[in-house]
């Protein structure tokens, strides 16, 4: 149990990548034995996204070290929001304060990087994709990989997030992440139940939507209430969902890693 223990937390990222590639893979298997889409034809998509992998996972990997590092020096002096406030030597009530602050954290990264002009010419590329399915959730520009990262080193500055801490909600984020690109619609059942609270692809799928106002509504992380709070929740029907973004419908760009990585440059110029 000791050995267990001290793996999963002197490997956190060991740990994260397992269970991120885990999730993804098995999702992929149960999407293609529900929706029974053209094998080639998911094959070439997850190809395409899969290669995005490549250059976003070594940058992944650098800017953690700097994102630990960071949160040791934090809780080592005692800096931070969650290091100066009393938590009657509750380490749960920490932990969930700190989770709640963290995720409130990266809403805001969603929003901003929707509203800045130079920072959505690169995250517009997750948007490009015009088939979602749970391979969706790496497609992600590597230079957004860096910004996402230099936000988080802010936000474990800020809050003073301990190690412990980011690993529970580093976890939880990339469950969360994965199952809300995935092709499933819950029943209104299970939707009903946990809609106040968490995202579900229900929800995210409506930010996926090709137009706006709906690519800029629900921001949501792992929680769905900031939407809520913020005024930033919509509704749309799955029938009625487009998926990619009206300026770039190409799918010959679209389907290319190659040329969906240089969008971000033609834009700037």
């Amino acid at each position: 149990m000791k050995f267990k223990e001290s793996f999963f937390i002197s490997h956190p990222t060991t740990i994260q990548v397992l269970i991120y590639a885990g999730l993804i893979v098995a999702l992929w298997i149960i999407e293609l034995w529900i929706f029974l889409p053209p094998i080639k034809e998911k094959w070439s998509h997850t190809s395409t996204n899969a290669l995005f992998i490549l250059t976003g996972l070594p940058i992944q990997l650098f800017m953690s070290v700097f994102v630990l590092m960071t949160s040791a020096w934090a809780v080592r002096l005692h800096f931070g929001l969650l290091n100066q406030l009393s938590f009657s030597n509750s380490i749960f009530i920490k932990y969930f304060v700190g989770f709640i602050l963290l995720d409130f954290c990266e809403y805001v990264y969603h929003v901003v990087m929707h509203k800045v002009k130079p920072l959505w010419n690169f995250h517009i590329i997750h948007h490009t994709d015009q088939q979602l399915d749970v391979s969706t959730t790496v497609r992600e520009h590597p230079c957004e990989t860096f910004i996402r990262m230099c936000f988080l080193i802010i936000w474990v500055l800020i809050l003073g997030a301990s190690f412990q801490l980011l690993l529970i909600r580093q976890t939880l984020q990339s469950v969360a992440n994965i199952t809300s690109h995935t092709r499933f619609r819950f029943s209104a059942k299970i939707v009903n139940l946990i809609w106040l609270l968490f995202v579900t692809p229900n929800i995210h799928h409506v930010h996926h939507h090709y137009q706006l106002p709906y690519t800029d509504c629900n921001y949501g992380d792992v929680l769905s209430i900031w939407d809520r709070l913020f005024g930033t929740y919509s509704k749309l029907e799955p029938v009625d969902t487009v998926f990619g973004i009206d300026t770039h419908m190409d799918k010959n760009v679209c389907k290319s890693f190659i040329r969906t990585l240089k969008i971000p440059f033609k834009s700037l110029q």
